[in-house]
């Protein structure tokens, strides 16, 4: 959809969040020729500032550079400001923006609802969820964004209008050549992520991550797509929209399609690195909050 206005060029994006997903968004909207600043901190400003942003590009290790800050004040003034950390830290990161006048703050993460965030920054809030993914290795990102329209960049107002600022943040991605939806349902967008999202706790081991055979084994895989199952139950027994339709589909199909298509996924070597790799380790805190938020909240 075209989108007329001032152009996305004029506009200051800030990522609050130097990981793998905030980074991933500085490079592709500076490639872009946007103007974005991304704020980092400790070794990650140091390599950053030293290396610029480097990333893997289809096996060439790049660098491109990046404005970078380590402090947001209050007066440095963003159109948008993006914050893709993790469930575990969205409250700690939005109390530090809490007092910087900017208007519009895009939380990129999973939730299971929006209270406490909007007691922090009000209607400044737009949720959404990233359309991106990928590892961390010695300060290279390997990460990519998806490549079919429902795998783009989501977000939309809470309450599903579609606002002049959601068309602002739609032109961004159009300047930017990247797949988004702008979502009516938000709530139920994310509720039904996380009853997909909870499930790799069956990944996880006591020191970290299982190694890849026992990922793929039957036994770990059954349990997934058991709860996988359940959770999707629980979400439509809670009157909530199972969005989008693939994973409504996922609710209805046996356990046994599941099975084959996390085998398929843990064939793919990206896929490894989502699910297996640095950055799934360190999910670990978000996954066992969300799980326990989700549970409380559909039981």
């Amino acid at each position: 959809m075209g989108i007329k206005g001032s152009t996305a060029n004029q506009k200051r994006i800030l990522i609050f969040g130097a990981g793998v997903v905030g980074s991933i968004y500085a490079l592709r909207f500076a490639q872009s020729g946007l103007d974005v600043t991304l704020l980092a901190r400790g070794t990650r400003l140091e390599a950053l500032k030293k290396d610029g942003l480097q990333y893997n590009d289809n096996g060439t290790i790049k660098q491109m550079s990046i404005k970078t800050i380590e402090k947001l004040e209050d007066d440095d003034i963003y159109d948008f400001i993006f914050v893709p950390v993790r469930y575990d830290q969205a409250e700690s990161a939005l109390y530090e923006i809490k007092n910087n006048h900017s208007k519009t703050i895009i939380t990129l993460t999973n939730t299971m609802g929006y209270d406490s965030w909007l007691e922090i920054v009000g209607e400044r809030l737009l949720p959404g969820f990233p359309g991106a993914g990928g590892d961390m290795k010695d300060g290279i990102l390997y990460a990519q964004f998806g490549s079919e329209k429902h795998q783009g960049t989501i977000f939309g107002e809470i309450d599903g209008q579609i606002t002049e600022r959601v068309k602002e943040l739609a032109q961004i991605f159009e300047a930017s050549n990247l797949h988004y939806e702008i979502q009516e349902n938000i709530t139920a967008f994310h509720i039904s992520h996380t009853a997909t999202a909870i499930v790799i706790k069956h990944f996880y081991t006591n020191t970290g991550m299982m190694d890849i055979e026992t990922a793929k084994s039957e036994r770990t895989l059954l349990k997934i797509a058991t709860e996988l199952k359940q959770n999707i139950r629980m979400v439509a027994q809670a009157g909530i929209a199972v969005i989008p339709p693939e994973t409504k589909s996922m609710g209805e199909v046996p356990e046994k399609d599941i099975i084959d298509m996390y085998r398929k996924m843990l064939s793919n070597d990206f896929t490894i690195d989502v699910l297996l790799g640095n950055h799934a380790v360190s999910a670990k805190a978000e996954i066992m909050l969300l799980d326990e938020v989700f549970n409380k909240k559909m039981l």
